[in-house]
């Protein structure tokens, strides 16, 4: 297994998370913002008129409303990433990467209008009555190539064949797995519950939800986005009227720092530019999902005899999750002041960096090249391969400094894995890596991901109570997106095997997603990580390949919608 791990690292290492990647994500949405005239804000007033329903009709063919489509495909967006993603990248890249965000969800809204419209236009109804949609159909009927000799080949039957299995992959990769294991991790910190117990729970209530297909997936959907959303945002006010006086200077660090990158402050030991813009582009991306051809999944089902009509409501997906959402947790985050400071927590492996020599976080200078080193710039600094002396849990000095989460560890005590008693003896070190099995650390440091959206939603009016919040908001972020992913499963299945593997899919998802609380489904991350930029990748080429016909729909729905409705506001081309 972690042979597979680390072929499938190598494998991303050239996809998803090369360093190109986020530009040609980014280069999509501002070649089409700009080539439609920037259409998320001439258009915005439009969108918000046609989700609450102003121009829908009873005899529109589809299966679900505009707001229903729009929630269900925010319930499959807003999620982890929300609570957990933006703390990550201010984590790794300061303030300035909630900025990043930001930028990334202006031009994503451009990309979810392409690739939406695209979707609906070419959706497909199925033998049970209902729509199948998604970049895998307009692949299959745009994306071909026709020879001199009239003869046609199914070049894009089989590149929707390769979006569509990614689709499968990442639906148990990024939707299932991870969820269920967040949320169980969640529970069982916040309440006490067994993991099985968790598991059992929610796989029975997934079972009956997604057994029900869209409509009861658009159902639960429109009710369970807008108060889940509701919750979270009165959870973070709590932090806010706390921490009133940091709100405005929170601000104003984002914008001081955007391209200077942000300085040593607190334990945090500072970014560049460059580790800012990447972070939070790459934050942005996964947690929006622009151009990555899952959200269309959802909005082809919607009620629509006007493909545009439905691009314009997918426009409000990235300001909804990015610029709102995730807007809040990120300003919760800097104005309680828990991005730089350190909290006692069990040390994991993967944050764990143990230099050679020793350093000392009181003097600036070092603190600095720490930093330095850290951010990837070129360093005297080198790695620690030794062994470290223990008695009684505290670890004697001598040649090196312990990093956790970026930062210098404090009151560190190493335990015993197999008895959790204080630990004494000897612990090997390889290129800064532990490699003494069983032997574990608990320290102060700096916290990322959940945790450090959990230690600021502390710091409120609300107090420790704020936990619970957090761990509640996860479990409905969570939930609910591994209801619609299953969705964008059993669709991708449809154009895979036809209707009747649905029931299979759905049963293998539902106990993929029990057994997650179990085991270690780590490699399946690894899969999805691939398997992000696969579906990707296709999309972004479609969507560049019919650039025209993405013009040509849009002016033609505005001139007849401004033909059919004259005593509207007038929409221009």
């Amino acid at each position: 297994m972690d042979q597979l791990k680390e072929i499938l690292v190598f494998i991303d290492s050239f996809l998803g998370s090369a360093p190109w990647f986020p530009y040609v994500l980014l280069g999509t949405g501002l070649f089409f913002t700009f080539y439609l005239k920037f259409p998320q804000i001439r258009y915005f007033r439009h969108a918000v008129d046609v989700v609450r329903g102003k121009y829908e009709r009873a005899h529109h063919p589809g299966d679900t409303s505009h707001f229903q489509a729009l929630t269900t495909a925010l319930s499959g967006t807003v999620g982890t990433g929300n609570i957990g993603g933006v703390a990550f990248a201010l984590f790794l890249g300061g303030p300035a990467a909630l900025f990043w965000m930001w930028a990334t969800a202006m031009v994503g809204m451009c990309t979810k209008f392409v690739e939406v419209l695209l979707s609906h236009k070419y959706r497909e109804k199925i033998k049970d009555g209902t729509m199948a949609g998604g970049p895998m159909y307009y692949m299959k009927h745009r994306l071909n190539i026709t020879l001199r000799n009239d003869k046609v080949l199914h070049t894009g039957k089989w590149l929707g064949v390769f979006f569509a299995c990614a689709t499968v992959i990442c639906s148990f990769g990024t939707g299932n797995l991870p969820q269920i294991n967040n949320i169980a991790a969640a529970m069982n910190e916040a309440f006490g519950l067994a993991n099985w117990i968790t598991g059992a729970g929610l796989a029975i209530i997934l079972a009956l939800i997604i057994i029900g297909g869209i409509k009861r997936i658009a159902k639960v959907a429109e009710k369970v986005v807008p108060f889940m959303a509701f919750f979270y945002l009165a959870g973070a006010l709590g932090v806010l009227i706390y921490n009133y006086q940091n709100i405005i200077p929170s601000f104003i660090s984002i914008f001081a720092s955007i391209f200077s990158g942000t300085a040593v402050a607190g334990g945090f030991l500072g970014a560049t530019f460059s580790y800012a813009f990447g972070r939070g582009v790459a934050r942005g991306l996964y947690s929006n999902e622009a151009g990555q051809g899952s959200a269309p999944i959802a909005h082809a089902s919607a009620k629509a005899d006007e493909p545009v009509s439905e691009s314009m409501v997918a426009m409000l997906e990235p300001f909804i999750d990015t610029i709102l959402i995730c807007t809040i947790t990120g300003v919760v985050i800097l104005a309680s002041g828990v991005w730089k400071d350190k909290f006692e927590n069990k040390f994991a492996q993967g944050d764990l960096l143990v230099l050679a020599g020793q350093y000392a976080e009181a003097d600036l200078g070092q603190k600095q090249a720490v930093g330095d080193y850290l951010a990837g710039k070129e360093s005297q600094i080198k790695k620690f391969s030794g062994q470290i002396q223990v008695d009684n849990g505290q670890a004697i000095a001598g040649g090196y400094t312990i990093l956790h989460a970026r930062s210098f560890a404090e009151d560190m005590k190493f335990y015993d894995g197999k008895t959790n008693a204080l630990y004494t003896g000897t612990v090997e070190v390889s290129e800064g890596k532990l490699a003494s099995a069983g032997v574990y650390i608990i320290g102060k440091s700096l916290v990322h991901s959940a945790a450090l959206t959990t230690q600021a939603f502390r710091r409120s009016i609300f107090g420790d109570f704020g936990k619970y919040i957090v761990a509640i908001s996860l479990l409905l972020f969570a939930f609910t997106t591994a209801i619609s992913w299953s969705y964008y499963g059993d669709r991708a299945m449809i154009y895979l095997f036809g209707e009747g593997s649905v029931f299979w899919y759905r049963l293998v998802y539902v106990i993929a997603f029990f057994c997650a609380t179990l085991v270690d489904t780590s490699v399946v991350w690894n899969f999805a990580d691939v398997a992000i930029a696969i579906m990707a990748l296709p999309n972004l080429f479609g969507l560049w390949m019919l650039h025209r016909e993405v013009k040509s729909s849009v002016r033609g729905y505005i001139g007849r919608f401004n033909q059919e409705n004259p005593q509207e506001h007038q929409l221009k081309a």
